[in-house]
């Protein structure tokens, strides 16, 4: 099909101390479930879209080279003012183009969706959140849990190599 990575990685990216967990998430726990127990291959800004390249343009070119979009939703990027780019090329890219799957994962509470924007809202309407539990972070590592079989569930099947 042409994609070169099983899903692209949305999530907030200023620093705050909640976001610390979020940042340990993407960059350990999600490329050691997903990618070296799971088998899939996944794009994550800061890990694989390199420093000099034009930002805007890597971030389209992975998306439309990915199979899925995942977007970690916290408070962060639901209160979040100037919403990101890559966000945006998402949700155009999932709805508009209906071109890729969303899967959305809750990190924390979001209560009530109002104040996300509409697209979001539409696709959380659609097909929900997987919700990821505090209980969940004494053993994050198991691909087992309820939590990683519902994300593989959502995602491509992955081809093993023979």
């Amino acid at each position: 099909d042409g994609k070169i990575y099983d899903a692209y990685v949305i999530y907030p990216k200023n620093h705050t101390s909640e976001a610390n967990f979020v940042e340990y998430f993407v960059y350990q726990i999600m490329p050691d479930i997903l990618e070296n127990k799971c088998g899939y291959t996944l794009c994550i800004y800061g890990r694989d879209i390199y420093p000099g390249e034009d930002a805007a343009s890597a971030i389209e070119k992975r998306m439309q080279k990915s199979r899925r979009l995942i977007i970690l939703l916290t408070h962060q990027l639901v209160n979040s003012r100037e919403d990101a780019y890559d966000q945006h090329i998402a949700l155009y890219n999932a709805l508009i183009q209906n071109d890729t799957k969303v899967i959305l994962l809750e990190m924390e509470t979001i209560g009530t969706y109002g104040k996300l924007q509409e697209s979001l809202r539409f696709i959380i309407k659609q097909q929900g959140t997987i919700k990821w539990k505090e209980e969940h972070t004494v053993h994050p590592q198991s691909p087992n849990s309820r939590f990683w079989k519902q994300v593989r569930y959502h995602m491509p099947l992955t081809r093993r190599p023979s």
